[in-house]
């Protein structure tokens, strides 16, 4: 008993360390929206983070982080939508948005100032019901040819990865276009987020998507990479906001009105 209020007590106070991040001072503002708003870019290729509403603004957890971002820093939010996280990264080099949502990754990590993730989402892959691809691992095998969204962290992460198989990639990038270019040209494999690919597989008996993931796509906000101190600042206020909203229950509310299911990320050590 004594252990388990122990235990407790030392999860309300982190809690409540993480609740403690005081008022954004003048320097972070400037940094994350120097423009006077916070322009945030929405990536609506990954349904688990972003849906479009009727009147095209987004909803899910991307948008509702932005929001609560904007309201914490005194400014209004201007969203930036984008139909692929290669597009999003492309754009962060030009200096068009102030904060965005995307897997981290080392590539683009070059540009853009990662926080710890918030929701960690599998990369599996989905292959025909009858297919003699079993496992995640008969994938990477000489011949099989696997379908791939350009840009995408499952891209870049195969890329770096994969040794015998060819990766194919849509030119599109985002949403179902590895899929179409799958069934079209007649590929072995399908790679990308589960939830997507099992959305559509319920609707197409003849696939089948496996139950083990090649990776743990970690997805993250970020700011583009500027030198100076301001700069620090905002990715550093930025870091603790995305933990206080894990801590706080945020994050999982968030997807859960969005009506998405995905795990939220442990606390960063």
């Amino acid at each position: 008993m004594l252990k388990s209020l122990t235990a407790v007590s030392m999860l309300l106070a982190l809690t409540l360390a993480v609740a403690a991040q005081p008022a954004p001072s003048a320097e972070v503002v400037k940094d994350l929206a120097p423009t006077g708003k916070l322009r945030a870019a929405i990536n609506f290729g990954n349904a688990v983070l972003a849906q479009k509403a009727a009147d095209g603004t987004p909803q899910g957890v991307s948008g509702d982080l932005s929001r609560e971002l904007a309201k914490r820093l005194g400014v209004p939010v201007e969203f930036l939508s984008f139909e692929a996280a290669g597009k999003v990264f492309e754009a962060a080099a030009q200096g068009a948005w102030d904060i965005g949502f995307v897997a981290i990754e080392p590539v683009r990590a070059q540009a853009i100032e990662f926080t710890a993730p918030y929701v960690i989402i599998d990369g599996t892959y989905m292959v025909h019901k009858d297919s003699p691809l079993k496992e995640v691992a008969d994938v990477d095998k000489p011949g099989i040819r696997i379908a791939v969204s350009l840009g995408s962290a499952y891209d870049l992460y195969l890329t770096r990865t994969i040794k015998n198989a060819t990766l194919v990639r849509a030119a599109v990038g985002g949403g179902r276009a590895m899929i179409e270019m799958f069934v079209a040209d007649k590929l072995d494999a399908a790679a990308g987020v589960r939830q997507p690919l099992e959305d559509y597989a319920k609707s197409h008996p003849e696939m089948r998507v496996m139950t083990g993931a090649f990776q743990q796509i970690q997805q993250a906000m970020g700011t583009p990479k500027k030198g100076g101190e301001s700069s620090k600042a905002g990715a550093a206020y930025l870091a603790k906001y995305v933990e206080e909203m894990k801590a706080s229950g945020f994050v999982a509310d968030a997807l859960k009105r969005s009506g998405q299911v995905a795990q939220v990320a442990p606390p960063a050590k």
